[in-house]
């Protein structure tokens, strides 16, 4: 310890890190030589270059301070004294006022020692300054979430962004939405969409409580709340949704769908889905983001391993039969079926789509929206299709016998068909239509590949950090001898930083492929369990889910927690 060499303010600070086992005495010396040479002081330069994880980090500066440790993790945001100071100031600082009491304004900070930070908001407030210590990526959230500035979203080549909705509807329709009120509305709504875009969220929930209303985004398939607006306005924030999804702004006991375009620039467009459902205490509007770019990333970038696309890729080639993907509500089961189509999509193929909505819109595809008010159901579509000189039909999803029936003697008679089924594996797909009533010998001779997918969230590539596992706990989770055998084996663990959510940017695919061998052909016309194909599957080498998320472990691509969380062991 004695050859630690730091500012002595920092001194107990540093012993109680490597003392703790925190850091090798080594490790924090060369941290130390780097901020002077960077000169910087230590808690920033740990901070910055993600040394350590941001709560560990936290908790030895309270301690060594004497400052109050706090988790923004729970505290309210409608709290927050916003009149008390602009944004760009907390933007350039990375403070953040929380609350005020009489003269004295306690305010968020990662590192005390930024003295500058905290004379600047004392300055501009004329308020007593005291500091919290917070976890330095949940400030950096709070900054971006609460004091963004969406001015500096790139909107390309385009000033300004529109909607293609006529908002002067928005008065006049709604008696309960005054005229003077309307701008603040349009901005705040309009604020939020371009956050959600510029997060990466998926959907956006607006949610109206017997006292509260919360907003929230879900972000790499996990909802996180945004904001907290006053509850008086939910009336107004449901009514202006409404009007810009064009949906009837009277009607507020019966659900609808409607959908927003936002102009990002003249080449940008992103479309939302927009659901309203009346609940106890009001309406709750649901958005789901669909980006067209989407479908378009190529089979690259999926995540699929070199044999599983190889198969996927085969089953693509084939002049007929049926190709299923299956997986839970926002596994990104249309992603792959677009990423299919547009593989297919040629000048002398004809593609038609029966889709529950259509949610993206493909040059070159004949896309229908199935609506069982009219009559023109899954099934109908199907049968209309089949008039239609169709070489590639996609169904959006088979739900009952008779789009199932229909699908499959497409498959028989030179179609190639793609649809999804609500399963949790690619074996219990096949025993799932046989359930539903359709013939055994009418599956195994139909049915080419069953892809079932689930999406986890990558491993942030700036903050990452190796973990070591006992072996035995690493054996009980699905990894082989082999896999532990390799000398190169690294696995990672998500720390979080100012770069990422918890330790996590983006998402990618954990897929089963699994094609219709012989054996298991014949395994489904003696009317076999989900149990006897899933082991004829590995036998022939095709990975479960599990054992496909393992390998993105191995590379480094995910985590262990989040291999658990999204497949079962």
């Amino acid at each position: 310890m004695s050859g630690l060499h730091t500012s002595p303010k920092f001194s107990g600070f540093i012993r109680r890190l490597v003392e703790d086992g925190h850091m090798t005495a080594a490790n924090m010396q060369n941290a130390i030589d780097a901020a002077k040479k960077a000169k910087q002081d230590i808690v920033a330069h740990l901070i910055e270059h993600h040394r350590l994880a941001p709560l560990t980090i936290a908790e030895g500066i309270s301690l060594e301070f004497g400052e109050p440790l706090f988790d923004l993790a729970v505290y309210d945001t409608a709290l927050l004294p916003r009149e008390l100071t602009d944004n760009k100031l907390i933007q350039k600082h990375r403070v953040a006022p929380l609350i005020q009491r009489g003269q004295i304004l306690y305010v968020a900070t990662s590192n005390p020692t930024n003295i500058d930070a905290l004379d600047a908001i004392r300055f501009n407030t004329k308020l007593n300054i005291e500091p919290i210590i917070v976890e330095h990526n949940k400030l950096e959230k709070l900054i971006e979430q609460q004091f963004g500035d969406t001015s500096s979203f790139d909107f390309g080549d385009s000033e300004d962004f529109d909607l293609d909705v006529d908002v002067s509807q928005d008065t006049t329709q709604d008696d309960e939405t005054p005229q003077g009120d309307e701008s603040p509305i349009v901005k705040y709504i309009n604020k939020l969409l371009i956050d959600a875009i510029r997060m990466g969220a998926s959907d956006l929930h607006f949610e109206p409580y017997e006292k509260s209303y919360r907003v929230r985004y879900r972000v790499d398939g996990v909802l996180r709340q945004i904001a907290n607006p006053p509850l008086q306005m939910a009336t107004r924030l449901a009514s202006r949704l409404k009007v810009m999804s064009q949906m009837d702004i009277s009607e507020k006991r019966m659900p609808q769908d409607g959908r927003i375009k936002l102009k990002l620039s003249k080449t940008k467009a992103i479309d939302f889905r927009v659901n309203s459902l009346p609940t106890l205490f009001g309406e709750k509007l649901v958005l789901r983001i669909l980006d067209p770019s989407s479908a378009m990333l190529g089979i690259e970038a999926l995540g699929y391993e070199d044999e599983q696309k190889a198969l996927f890729m085969d089953a693509l080639e084939k002049p007929q039969g049926m190709l299923l993907i299956t997986g839970p509500t926002g596994s990104g089961k249309t992603v792959s079926l677009y990423t299919g189509l547009n593989i297919l999509n040629t000048e002398d193929t004809n593609i038609s789509t029966a889709e529950d909505p259509v949610e993206i819109n493909l040059e070159g595809i004949n896309q229908v929206n199935v609506n069982p008010k009219t009559g023109l159901t899954f099934s109908a579509a199907l049968k209309a299709f089949l008039r239609q000189d169709p070489d590639v039909i996609m169904v959006g999803e088979i739900r009952d016998l008779e789009t199932a029936e229909i699908a499959i003697k497409a498959a028989q008679t030179g179609h190639m068909v793609m649809s999804t089924l609500h399963t949790n594996s690619a074996p219990e797909t096949l025993t799932r239509l046989r359930n539903m009533g359709v013939p055994s010998f009418n599956i195994a001779t139909s049915v080419n590949l069953v892809i079932a997918q689930r999406l986890a969230r990558r491993l942030c590539s700036q903050c990452k950090a190796p973990v070591d596992v006992p072996k035995q706990s690493l054996l009980e989770l699905g990894f082989t001898e082999q896999d532990l055998a390799n000398p190169d084996l690294q696995i990672f663990q998500p720390i979080g930083c100012a770069e990422c959510r918890e330790g996590y940017k983006g998402r990618v695919g954990i897929y089963e492929v699994m094609k219709v061998t012989p054996a298991i052909s014949k395994i489904i016309m003696e009317d076999g369990n989900a149990l006897q194909i899933a082991a004829a599957s590995e036998q022939a080498g095709f990975n479960n889910l599990r054992r496909s998320g393992l390998k993105k472990v191995m590379q480094g691509i995910t985590s262990l927690q989040e291999i658990n969380r999204v497949t079962s062991e």
